[in-house]
């Protein structure tokens, strides 16, 4: 099977690039060596947030002191001195919370970063109000930046238990969210009745469902959008198994397939974000390459929606 190793192995890249690839990055991080990240604002307040984010689903999931727990300090150092901040998480990613936790405060990074999470898979106010607080515990913190109602379940209550905890100063943000096309009309009538700050989508260069209906809708009522399943879930790596990179690429500051997947999101304007789950810092490094450098045109984003078929 074709992985994304293979490709970043044969891949030719920037000296910024190589840079993040071999010793950490330190006072010389990403964002010096290149230029600060692309921010986009947040609708409902203009805050900025750095357009390459990270989920955690899957990759945060493992056990404390083996080699992949190790892996992932390095993977939050390199992220954060690449001048991301945005970190998307759940009660439900089985243990990522209880790894991600002590992570930022044995790294000293919960101050730098846009930490969501979730009311996921509970339904009555009671039950959201009880896994909020078990989260906060989990995550080693008093607050969050942004709460979603994950896959909107029991939306209804747990939106209103989100904007009850925003109240109450605890949550900044209040988001919806969902991963499949299946979910696209009706997360985008939840938006259209509540108005929340941000809403989650999958989006990708084979999933463009949101480019009809949601992206708009977002952007009309100035609701943040953040993507996941960018490379859906690894089978974009496989499409262009072979296939090299468009002859423009380097114009677009693209190395990388990664990059240009990530790149072909953050083009639509309504995309205030994108979050690439690794647990991998070679792959970190790659992610937050697409943060700098010219976005793709329209007519360059047909040409790679062409290419991987």
């Amino acid at each position: 099977m074709t992985t994304r190793r293979r490709f970043l192995g044969t891949a030719s890249f920037t000296v910024a690039g190589s840079m993040l690839l071999q010793a950490l990055p330190t006072s010389l991080s990403l964002a010096a060596a290149t230029g600060s990240m692309l921010k986009r604002p947040i609708p409902s307040s203009s805050e900025r947030v750095p357009v390459i984010g990270m989920g955690t689903s899957g990759s945060f999931e493992v056990s404390q002191g083996g080699a992949e727990y190790e892996a992932l300090k390095d993977v939050l150092k390199r992220f954060f001195a690449g001048g991301a901040s945005l970190i998307d998480t759940a009660p439900t990613y089985s243990n990522a919370e209880d790894n991600l936790g002590p992570l930022l405060a044995g790294g000293g990074y919960r101050k730098q970063c846009f930490l969501a999470t979730k009311l996921s898979g509970v339904s009555g106010r009671e039950a959201g109000f009880a896994q909020f607080a078990s989260t906060l515990k989990r995550l080693q913190t008093d607050k969050v930046e942004l709460l979603q109602v994950h896959n909107l379940r029991d939306w209804k209550t747990q939106i209103e238990v989100a904007r009850e905890l925003k109240k109450q100063g605890k949550v900044r943000y209040v988001g919806v969210t969902h991963y499949l096309d299946s979910a696209h009309d009706e997360l985008a009538e939840v938006v259209r009745a509540t108005k929340p700050d941000f809403l989650q989508i999958n989006h990708s260069v084979t999933n463009r469902g949101i480019e009809k209906r949601v992206l708009p809708l977002a952007q009309e009522l100035g609701v943040a959008v953040l993507t996941n399943r960018n490379f859906n879930d690894g089978a974009l790596f496989r499409q262009v198994q072979g296939k090299s990179l468009p002859a423009w690429a380097a114009e677009a500051g693209v190395t990388s397939w990664a990059q240009m997947f990530l790149k072909y999101s953050l083009s639509f304007e309504a995309v205030t974000a994108v979050i690439p789950a690794t647990g991998k810092p070679e792959r970190q490094s790659d992610n937050l390459q697409a943060g700098f450098g010219p976005l793709l045109t329209v007519k360059q984003r047909e040409e790679v929606v062409a290419l991987v078929g």
